[in-house]
């Protein structure tokens, strides 16, 4: 069996990282592979070092992505906190564990930064990943808002 790894993703990756994106009922309906509009993302996040794009690669394969924003605060003594965002795993590895073994790289990544909070969001249509996220120990203890522009 192949190891999965844990790694900042590169250029090469960002066609599998969209395809990932887009391999759902939400992502199908907002997600362009191919859209030129993804690398100029990539490389904006590339030089941001608060930002952190990552993948599960394994042997070669990517089988799962994340985004974590490092974000300072003023709130709660000036804490940093970690937002995750564009989880994502291959549906081929549902159920394999592969998703909480990446959450709990996530979490550490957050805590080797000196964060003191981890938090993200999930579509309100995702009831599974709502699950997932409280078997994490993630408490819904906020109501999000988005308002598109």
């Amino acid at each position: 069996m192949t190891e999965t790894v844990f790694r900042s993703a590169t250029a090469a990756d960002l066609p599998a990282i969209v395809a990932l994106l887009a391999d759902d009922v939400l992502g199908a309906a907002r997600e362009r592979p191919g859209d030129p509009a993804y690398n100029a993302a990539f490389a904006a996040i590339a030089a941001d070092a608060n930002q952190l794009l990552a993948v599960a690669d394994a042997g070669g394969r990517i089988v799962g992505c994340l985004q974590i924003s490092f974000i300072p605060g003023i709130s709660h003594r000036g804490a940093w906190r970690g937002q995750v965002e564009s989880v994502r795993i291959g549906a081929d590895q549902h159920g394999s564990g592969l998703g909480r073994r990446m959450m709990d790289w996530a979490v550490e990544q957050c805590r080797a930064r000196g964060c003191r909070l981890v938090q993200l969001t999930t579509d309100k249509s995702r009831a599974d990943a709502r699950r997932f996220y409280e078997s994490l120990g993630f408490v819904a203890s906020h109501e999000g808002m988005k308002r598109a522009l």
